[in-house]
């Protein structure tokens, strides 16, 4: 594919999508997703040497991977909006990441990346089971505004969202990696470095355990489909074409909101036009609800939980909201007996959230 190309995507309601694929001047890819091709030529560049991430380091007890990447020490911490660097670029100033004056939706390889594909040699010490930390991290910017959130962006760039996840799915599982996911973490209550917009997308070379679980649960026959449509009158929150907000009776979190097909589907592609624009509002509608709840933006993680690759056949598509306010002005904080035993200690009853969610 040719530099800077413009190359159509996908169709929203009617509408062509494209995207761009830019090769950054440190050998990064920067990809602008829009409703308008994007021909701007960029701007002066910084030139970046990214770190190639650190190892892999399996936990015989817990039986799962740690990522250690000591790169990342030093990443960019709570910079004032005009040193913004998800903001656009403009002629004169200091560059950004993204060389551009304007954009839609921008996704970037992290400049400090926990996994890459060209990892180096992990370190050989006595007692340490280690490996390479191949693998992928994204940066996804939603537009060019430094303030926002799910929301206030509106449904047209929701959707757009979802068409740049889906292309990115699409690559990754290319590339070979065994899990993709497209994650969201929102304010400094869960350690939010940057104000502006964001999500990211990791791709792992493994299926972590979560996921590894959730396939067993799966494969031996749990039925989401069935949970959710018989439980509604008591855990449901909201729904959109075919497309259910529920406060699962298993919840970990205070007010934690799922939302998933009411029919299995494997993935974010496997949703139709319909269920996309479902998916799309309540990933706004949930976000507004949050916000109404304590009279303030609610701190929260939101991860979205495809099919690993070539899994396809019983799972069922999930996003996960974990909001992390127990109270206005009160953390649910993962105190000793979470962190030691995996077991949650949650303060509000499901069925109680909701309810008051449902009433927003």
């Amino acid at each position: 594919m040719k530099h800077g190309q413009n190359i159509l995507s996908n169709h929203i309601n009617g509408k062509k999508v494209y995207k761009r694929i830019y090769k950054k001047l440190d050998g990064r890819n920067l990809i602008l997703y829009g409703y308008k091709q994007h021909n701007e030529n960029p701007l002066k560049e910084e030139n970046f040497k990214q770190a190639k991430a650190g190892e892999l380091r399996w936990h015989p007890l817990r039986r799962e991977h740690n990522i250690y990447s000591p790169n990342r020490q030093n990443r960019t911490f709570k910079p004032s909006v005009s040193s913004d660097p998800l903001n656009p670029s403009i002629k004169g100033k200091k560059p950004t990441e993204i060389p551009f004056e304007s954009f839609e939706l921008a996704i970037f390889d992290n400049k400090f990346s926990s996994l890459h594909s060209d990892a180096p040699e992990p370190s050989h010490l006595s007692g340490v089971n280690s490996s390479r930390a191949q693998g992928h991290c994204d940066v996804v910017v939603y537009g060019t505004e430094p303030t926002g959130n799910l929301y206030t962006i509106g449904q047209s760039k929701r959707r757009l969202l979802i068409e740049a996840w889906i292309d990115r799915y699409e690559h990754l599982f290319n590339e070979g990696y065994e899990f993709v996911l497209p994650f969201e973490n929102r304010g400094d209550a869960v350690g939010t470095t940057l104000s502006h917009p964001h999500g990211q997308i990791y791709a792992f070379p493994f299926i972590p355990r979560v996921q590894s679980d959730a396939l067993k649960s799966f494969n031996e026959g749990y039925d989401l489909s069935y949970y959710i449509n018989n439980n509604k009158s008591e855990f449901g929150v909201t729904e959109m074409n075919g497309i259910e907000a529920f406060c699962p009776s298993f919840s970990r979190f205070p007010y934690e909101v799922w939302l998933a097909p009411n029919v299995k589907k494997a993935g974010l592609w496997d949703l139709t036009e319909k269920e996309k624009e479902g998916f799309a509002y309540l990933l706004g509608e949930i976000t507004r609800k949050y916000d109404m709840l304590f009279g303030e933006p609610m701190a929260y993680m939101l991860s979205l939980h495809s099919a690993p690759l070539n899994k396809n056949d019983n799972w069922h598509f999930t996003a996960q909201f974990y909001p992390i306010m127990r109270a206005k002005d009160k953390i649910k904080y993962l105190a000793a007996v979470e962190q030691s035993s995996g077991t949650f200690t949650v303060d509000i009853m499901p069925e109680i959230s909701s309810k008051v969610l449902s009433k927003l």
